[in-house]
């Protein structure tokens, strides 16, 4: 942060400072002209009368330029405003200018010239002061006019300083909030990318499954051939009911709730479905317990990717879905296919699949393995942890 650097003025805040710095020092001069006696003004009258008012004048311009060149403006008019009564208050803005910046060696070095130079001006008004009158003494009353200046701006100084922290650090929290919103939006946009990859590639696969099998047979029965059409019917009505829920999530609508997610207990019925659309599926259980409800879905998941994937790549393969484990263990969910059954053209795909069921099963704190088989075929395996109800709450 650069404590120098100072807020630019307006128009009418310049002129008003620069008014109010040439009219303070018209008391003084007056007071000056009211002290000299009949032979002093013979004497120092025109200096008084056209003088004074001349370097009161070059000193209130000259405190135009005070920020941009605050020393040497600052100095020049400390020392040229000791020939000028009326300058006064021109070097009292001076003082107070420079001392906002807060630097002990440019403040005392005008406070010095400033003194010194009242102090040796003084014979321009020769006002009579008293027989015992000293340097010293004479120098009092501009040393405490001087110290009142820099009193004032070190306080000016100081709070523009605390303006400008709290200014800095409000932007900066509301950068920090900008972008933790932008964070918070690409999450939740990732959220619901994989939501709607979950939702739709399964069915999306069984149904090209399907279309694939009618395209390429030209031996089935019209049994088959129904069966297959209605599935792929059945298949696109369910791919279109699930996108419409997630599409009323995204809209928030407050009178369309968001629907219940899946769980475990909906695992074969995603067995079946894969079974009537023409995927050789099992599925063994051996789970014993109901676990939660995100690890329920985690595991449903995991199943629905992995008979997404093996409709995909291995049609007219067999596919094997294993679960189990218990609470206080671990849930353990193996979903294998065997090699596939003829050579087929692989449909398109988005890649992230995998990536984004590895994350799911991170934010689990488990682990997912998958690669090839020895038999030629696809394992994918996780492996979820399940802590006890109690360990949960």
């Amino acid at each position: 942060m650069n404590t120098d650097e100072m807020p630019r003025l307006g128009g009418w805040q310049q002129t008003w400072r620069l008014g109010a710095a040439a009219a303070a020092g018209v008391p003084v001069w007056l007071a000056a002209g009211v002290l000299l006696t009949d032979g002093q003004a013979a004497r120092t009258g025109s200096w008084f009368a056209t003088g004074d008012p001349l370097v009161a004048l070059g000193c209130v311009t000259l405190l135009l330029w005070r920020r941009r060149f605050p020393l040497a403006v600052a100095m020049t008019v400390a020392i040229a405003s000791t020939a000028s009564m009326l300058a006064t208050g021109a070097a009292l803005l001076a003082l107070t200018s420079i001392s906002t910046r807060r630097r002990p060696v440019e403040i005392g070095s005008v406070v010095l010239a400033y003194v010194v130079a009242s102090s040796l001006a003084v014979g321009l008004y020769p006002v009579e002061d008293g027989d015992g009158a000293t340097w010293l003494e004479r120098a009092v009353v501009p040393a405490l006019t001087a110290g009142i200046a820099v009193a004032l701006g070190a306080a000016v100084g100081a709070r523009r300083v605390e303006v400008r922290s709290l200014r800095e650090r409000a932007e900066s929290a509301e950068r920090e909030q900008e972008a933790r919103a932008a964070q918070a939006r690409a999450l939740e946009r990732n959220r619901i990318a994989r939501e709607m990859h979950d939702v739709l590639a399964h069915r999306i696969s069984l149904v090209a499954m399907q279309a694939g099998v009618l395209g390429h047979r030209s031996n089935l029965t019209p049994e088959e051939s129904s069966t297959l059409l209605r599935g792929i019917a059945d298949g696109s009505q369910q791919a279109l009911e699930e996108l419409r829920d997630v599409l009323g999530v995204l809209r928030a609508d407050p009178d369309h709730p968001e629907p219940p997610q899946p769980s475990l207990d909906r695992v074969p019925e995603l067995v079946d479905d894969a079974r009537t659309s023409g995927l050789d599926a099992t599925l063994t259980s051996t789970v014993t317990g109901t676990p939660s409800d995100a690890l329920g879905r985690t595991c449903y998941r995991v199943v629905q990717e992995g008979l997404t994937n093996a409709a995909k790549h291995a049609p007219g393969a067999g596919v094997s879905v294993t679960l189990e484990g218990a609470a206080g263990g671990e849930l353990r969910v193996t979903v294998r296919n065997s090699r596939a059954g003829a050579p087929t053209v692989r449909p398109p795909s988005s890649g992230f699949g995998l990536p984004g069921l590895g994350e799911r099963v991170t934010l689990a704190d488990g682990t997912l393995d998958h690669g090839p088989a020895p038999d030629g075929g696809y394992v994918l395996t996780a492996r979820l942890p399940w802590p006890h109800q109690s360990r949960e709450r």
